[in-house]
């Protein structure tokens, strides 16, 4: 193994275990004087599918994790073991990855605003690759990094859904421009970055992003530019119930790179999942702290006016998690309702000393108890905070789990024979686990994240 990651940095499980059995154990083991109002159980193991999958699915593209998407410690040091690099938006993002070993030739500081001082940071870590999509940030490159490798970020995001003010990158027509100005201070540019964000793009947003890149390509190579990068940022859905399958996104992605920067053609491509990788793999439990019940807007079947419910839920973290995710959380409780029980239109809001933090309505809940748990699944994306929030509370805090078999198969996947154990089968016989990839875990990948530059 690399290093990163060893077995003391999650729970060993059985295959077949579910989150919902860990959470279950998890509030039994709790003492009934806890204070503890919310947590996560992340699933290690999916993880390792995910990257698996996206490996077969674009076999030319090496992916770097969005820190900022998730930066748990177990997260980042799995993706650490598995090869993948790391885009960082923040000298703190740096510094964390740094600090668990991962080189500097794997650290992308993808943030198209840069803070001087954090530019300066990364200059004298040795992180060296970098984006731009405007003269004041080329400017600060250059007087603060000029050793830096530059990736100039185009605009590629033409979806009504998409805010003018909120996209970077910069036009077609102005690249030339920044092309030259970055020649004029003596920038080293060596390729193209788009991103296409984390709304859902319709694959063919990918095709035409290509495209796009191509011609700023050839503009680079016409002003005496190295241009041997592609990053086609993120944007895969990170669950199956969305418009296009990953694989779908990834077969026009592989058709377009085909197309515009042909196998052999001396580029190299780079992604930033970040959704894709944890969104399933994290689940979230959150005890009720306060209720208060109101009555509902509209008659019931009887002719009589049914009482809705209104809840205050302990959700730690949940201020910085709703102001960023896309869909709308659909929790359920951790206790499954009677078939009986009525179902009441329910809200849900923050901490009790957050009532402010309204999170959701429209809820069809059964009527909740103070101490009840709420589960809400798929909750890996822009959730997690690594510092204490507002008032002083800590955040929630992370059981991280993964299977036999999901970590005999990182160690296969790095060309390592597994420990054999009495008893077990070997990881080359196909499991009866669902491990969709089983049939190919037996010999090296192709790909073996190296250094991009």
């Amino acid at each position: 193994m690399n290093g990163y990651l060893n077995e003391s940095n999650f729970m060993m499980v059985e295959e077949g275990f579910t989150t919902r059995d860990l959470l279950e154990n998890i509030l039994m083991e709790l003492c009934p004087a806890s204070d503890q109002q919310a947590f996560f159980v992340a699933d290690l193991g999916d993880i390792v599918k995910k990257h698996l999958r996206f490996l077969k699915a674009l076999p030319r593209v090496k992916p770097y994790f969005p820190v900022k998407c998730n930066g748990s410690e177990g997260v980042v040091r799995l993706l650490a073991e598995l090869g993948a690099g790391f885009a960082c938006t923040s000298k703190a993002e740096i510094s964390r990855v740094q600090s668990i070993g991962v080189p500097a030739d794997k650290i992308f500081y993808s943030s198209p605003c840069k803070q001087v001082a954090h530019i300066k940071y990364a200059a004298s870590h040795g992180v060296r690759l970098m984006t731009f999509d405007n003269e004041v940030e080329l400017s600060k490159v250059a007087r603060s990094h000029p050793h830096a490798r530059m990736l100039l970020g185009i605009a590629a995001d033409s979806s009504p859904s998409a805010h003018p003010s909120m996209t970077f990158g910069t036009t077609l027509q102005s690249c030339r421009h920044l092309l030259e100005a970055a020649k004029e201070q003596d920038v080293e540019v060596v390729g193209v970055s788009f991103h296409l964000g984390s709304h859902g793009p319709e694959p063919q947003a990918f095709a035409q992003a290509v495209a796009a890149a191509q011609l700023a390509f050839e503009m680079g190579t016409e002003l005496g530019y190295q241009m041997h990068l592609l990053d086609i940022g993120g944007g895969f859905p990170g669950t199956e119930d969305t418009r296009a399958r990953f694989e779908e996104v990834a077969a026009v992605i592989n058709s377009a790179l085909e197309l515009y920067f042909p196998d052999g053609c001396g580029v190299e491509i780079m992604a930033t999942p970040g959704r894709y990788y944890v969104t399933s793999a994290f689940t979230l439990a959150a005890s009720i702290t306060a209720r208060e019940e109101v009555p509902s807007e509209q008659p019931g079947s009887d002719g009589r006016w049914d009482g809705g419910m209104v809840g205050w839920v302990g959700l730690l973290g949940w201020v910085q998690m709703r102001l960023v995710t896309v869909t709308l959380p659909h929790p359920c409780p951790l206790q499954r309702p009677c078939l009986e029980h009525p179902l009441h239109s329910s809200s849900l809001w923050g901490p009790p000393e957050h009532t402010e933090d309204h999170i959701a309505d429209g809820l069809e809940l059964p009527e909740l108890q103070v101490g009840d748990w709420l589960i809400f699944e798929d909750m890996g994306a822009y959730t997690i905070t690594t510092s204490s929030l507002p008032g002083g509370c800590p955040p929630p805090q992370i059981t991280y789990a993964m299977s036999r078999v999901a970590w005999k198969t990182i160690q296969l996947f790095q060309g390592k024979p597994p420990q054999r154990e009495d008893n077990q089968e070997s990881i080359c016989s196909p499991p009866s686990c669902g491990w969709e990839m089983a049939e190919t875990l037996c010999v090296t990948p192709v790909f073996a994240p190296t250094s991009i530059i």
